[in-house]
């Protein structure tokens, strides 16, 4: 088994297409906006980022940025759970969705907060239970 590789939102930023870094960084303001305590971790191997209540990617992460060569993902870990009004969300897995945001414009959208913001409070209650 291979072992998980660490690091920074730096390095991750690094192994990213240039014209989606900003798109990345804006995500990740946003994270923290919406939840200025979030535990970060980002966790190269899989090139993405982690946001949660804890460093664990599955019970305690709500939310994941994973950027690739023309979009962003910005993923929910529980987001088959989540209202979409605005149905942003992607993917057919049991319980992870994404939305592929394309730029810093789309990041901003009304309906990407209110996602981050819905998947906080699910971990939270998840948690408290």
């Amino acid at each position: 088994m291979a072992e998980t590789r660490f690091g920074t939102f730096q390095e991750l930023l690094e192994m990213t297409a240039l014209e989606m870094r900003p798109v990345a960084e804006g995500l990740r303001n946003l994270a923290f906006e919406v939840h200025p305590d979030a535990v970060e971790v980002v966790r190269l191997g899989d090139r993405a980022a982690t946001y949660g209540l804890g460093p664990k990617k599955m019970s305690e992460g709500y939310a994941y940025i994973l950027p690739h060569t023309s979009w962003v993902n910005l993923g929910f870990y529980q987001g088959a759970g989540l209202p979409d009004p605005d149905r942003l969300l992607e993917g057919t897995g049991a319980r992870m969705r994404h939305v592929k945001v394309h730029s810093v414009e789309e990041a901003r959208l009304p309906g990407v907060r209110r996602l981050l913001e819905e998947a906080l409070l699910e971990r939270r209650a998840a948690l408290e239970s």
